[in-house]
């Protein structure tokens, strides 16, 4: 050993233990802080799946490759920073000798040849990341950018550490190549060699830059360290366990989609028959009161912006974003951690847990972080703004988009249910919608008497449950298919679809109430589980005998299905509920409903969120609309998975849109775009949302919104469909 390898062994050593410890620290930290959270214990379920799906999304970059050139470029990072880490370790053997290498692997060909198209690739995939994060810099003229409001200097810092890593990896190997003392041939390693080549015969120059790319990396580990809410660097570690503890890992999107999580106290589902406001936790007030797996989803985040990109309130000028939701949550919760980790918290009745000699030997910083209100304005030091919470359509578009899975719908209505149920502070023209569902049944108040008049003038009878003795589907009309007059039209569409197909269904009539779903979605747990709880009993009364896969519910509205099917599991009502888009694809290939009369002026589709991302029901209205045109759908830029919000989901249906534009006219001008004379749609509240729109623009005589279902009956009883629609008027 050479007096440069002595100097060089000893500031690599040096470097590594302070990086090392702080490292250290740092883990024990974000473990502290992680483990404040509440318990859920059914995120220890089922390992087998959750690692299965872990690797898949980890690994396959399955997420990410939905952008497919952002996504290629982060898988090669991604391998290389795993695998290259060898060439880490094996600068720790550079500086001690400029012939070293690793013991063993590191005298072979393959591992070589691996390391070094790696290497290669990495560099190609890292400069292209570069590239990309400076197009998209928030600074840049034109447009809002997905990494406004991202923390800038880390991205590029943690670019900057990448490329210089694998650079000097290259400079090392091209100094061995240089001192003839590499052992990989030139096929094997031909960008060594060319580096090689143009660098001088310097005994020393593999341990020093050996040292380098330890002191490189060794800096990173410190800068992290240091800046323990830095998720553009320790998602690399804490993606991992966040796939691995998602809600649900058979879910092929998302795991937060379709059904919301329970509402929870103490990891255990809150029974309201016995829950108790001063003992029991009623949604989330602070930050500690989000589980554990929450606070874990805070820290994993990579400020990548691909919710951001794909959010319509965000989109439209709203103040919701939902990666800047996710960082205020992360950075309120370790700036607070100090004073819940020195047992500081409030108690449920609001009293303070920590003594006053705690609290006199506090980090002022920490307990001014505490005093902060989750919930509140700018002026009341609040750290999330009411107008950001609702804001939320709760479309799943962030969920579906995030790479590593943070669950954004779910800690945004666990906040308006403590907002609901404890501070009954919401949106004032919401409380009537919420007065309705409790004293009518139904969001917009009408007589539960009126539930069946849909049926008037039909030409056939609609039976009820209990007036036949059997029935292969029970249709559940819901409260739009019963009471709003352009839903009414898709209600009968499909009845006599049904009808025309011979199949054999009944309806619940003024059985049946609201599904609860506009409810949930505000927050108000106690109003959904009332509603579905009788909705419940109902259905396993009309299907009492029946095993799961006979009790079959046909729904119109994408969030009754998604309800019925994903949520009344959580309260006893295991049903095979389809979407009436399903049912009637499965007819016309059938040959129960044949198309015979094309629909001609085109057609574009519009997704609803509920159906098609949060349910990935896509192709069956697709198949439905292309029977019925006998041609080709006009797509819209912004479909299946990545379709655009009508602007009505989470409750904002009832709730008025008053900052930025509107989300219902943004989608309206993105159809129109396409020239279709129709737009088609599977849901009753993006009917209504999209006929406003299209009525806002003044184009209601060029453009035409309506149903699936109605598409299909112009094109299968073109004689009766005119008919239908004057007869549905009357009713309505």
């Amino acid at each position: 050993m050479g007096s440069v390898q002595i100097v060089t062994t000893i500031l690599a050593a040096a470097i590594t233990v302070v990086a090392v410890w702080l490292a250290v620290r740092a883990v024990m930290k974000m473990t502290a802080v992680i483990r404040l959270g509440q318990p859920a214990p059914e995120r220890f379920d089922d390992k087998g799946s959750r690692t299965k799906k872990m690797l898949v999304e980890t690994v396959g970059h399955t997420r990410m490759l939905k952008w497919s050139v952002v996504g290629a470029a982060h898988w090669t990072v991604m391998v290389g920073f795993i695998v290259l880490s060898l060439l880490v370790l094996e600068a720790y053997f550079e500086v001690v000798t400029p012939t070293g290498g690793l013991p063993i692997i590191g005298g072979w060909t393959i591992f070589g040849l691996v390391t070094e198209w790696i290497g290669i690739l990495g560099l190609i995939g890292i400069l292209v990341l570069m590239a990309i994060r400076l197009r998209n810099r928030p600074t840049r003229p034109g447009g809002r950018s997905r990494f406004t409001g991202s923390t800038m200097w880390q991205g590029y810092f943690v670019e900057w550490i990448v490329l210089l890593v694998l650079i000097f990896g290259f400079v090392i190997r091209g100094f061995k190549v240089a001192t003839d003392h590499f052992e990989y041939p030139t096929w094997a390693t031909p960008l060594s060699h060319a580096v090689g080549a143009a660098l001088p015969a310097w005994e020393s120059g593999a341990s020093i830059a050996a040292l380098i790319k330890i002191m490189i990396s060794m800096t990173w580990l410190i800068v992290i360290s240091l800046n323990v809410t830095m998720g553009v660097a320790w998602h690399r570690f804490l993606a991992f366990p966040n796939i691995f503890f998602k809600r649900d890992p058979a879910k092929p999107a998302g795991s937060g989609l379709g059904a919301l999580r329970p509402m929870t106290s103490e990891g255990k589902p809150l029974d309201f028959e016995e829950a108790d406001p001063e003992k029991d936790q009623f949604g989330v007030a602070q930050v500690e009161q989000f589980t554990w797996k929450g606070l874990l989803d805070f820290s994993t985040c990579t400020e990548c912006g691909r919710c951001q990109s794909q959010c319509p309130a965000w989109n439209t000028g709203k103040p919701l974003s939902p990666k800047l939701l996710v960082l205020s949550l992360r950075d309120h919760a370790y700036a607070k951690a100090p004073y819940l980790l020195a047992g500081g918290g409030k108690d449920l009745t609001g009293e303070e847990k920590a003594t006053e000699a705690q609290l006199a030997h506090m980090d002022v910083l920490a307990l001014a972080e505490a005093d902060r209100p989750l919930i509140g304005t700018a002026e009341e030091g609040g750290v999330i703004d009411p107008d950001v919470l609702w804001s939320c359509t709760t479309c799943g578009a962030c969920v579906e988009q995030c790479p590593v899975d943070i669950e954004h719908v779910d800690h945004i209505v666990d906040m308006r249910r403590y907002q609901v149920l404890i501070e009954s502070s919401f949106p004032s023209e919401a409380g009537v919608m919420l007065r309705n569902l409790e004293n009518k049944g139904n969001p917009w108040g009408a007589p539960q008497n009126t539930r069946e008049d849909w049926t008037k003038g039909l030409g056939f009878e609609v039976p009820r449950v209990g007036e036949v003795e059997d029935f292969e589907y029970l249709f559940w009309v819901g409260c739009a298919g019963a009471f709003e007059d352009r839903a009414k039209k898709t209600t009968r569409a499909v009845a006599t679809l049904l009808n025309e197909a011979g199949v054999s269904f009944a309806i619940l009539g003024e059985g049946e109430t609201c599904s609860g779903d506009p409810a949930r979605r505000i927050g108000n747990e106690f109003v959904f589980q009332m509603l579905a709880q009788q909705n419940v009993e109902t259905l396993n009364e009309a299907f009492e005998g029946r095993e799961k896969s006979k009790r079959k519910i046909v729904a119109t509205c994408p969030h009754c299905f998604n309800t019925l099917g994903n949520e009344y599991g959580q309260l006893g009502g295991e049903f095979e509920v389809v979407h009436h888009t399903q049912l009637l694809a499965h007819l016309v290939s059938a040959g129960k409903l044949t198309p015979v009369q094309p629909v001609d002026g085109g057609v574009t589709y519009h997704d609803p969120c509920y159906l098609g991302r949060h349910n990935r029901v896509f192709a069956a209205p697709r198949e439905v609309l292309g029977d019925s045109i006998q041609g080709e759908l006009t797509e819209m830029p912004r479909n299946s998975e990545r379709s655009f919000c009508c602007g009505a989901g989470g409750a904002r249906m009832w709730m008025e849109e008053k900052i930025g534009k509107r989300i219902n006219v943004d989608r309206v001008e993105e159809a129109m775009s396409t020239g279709a004379k129709t737009i088609a749609v599977g849901c009753p509240f993006c009917s209504t949302m999209l006929n406003d729109g299209v009525n806002g623009k003044g184009a209601g005589e060029q453009v035409e919104v309506v149903d699936v279902a109605s598409v299909l009956l112009r094109s299968v009883k073109p004689e009766d469909a005119a008919g239908a629609k004057e007869a549905a008027g009357a009713a309505g």
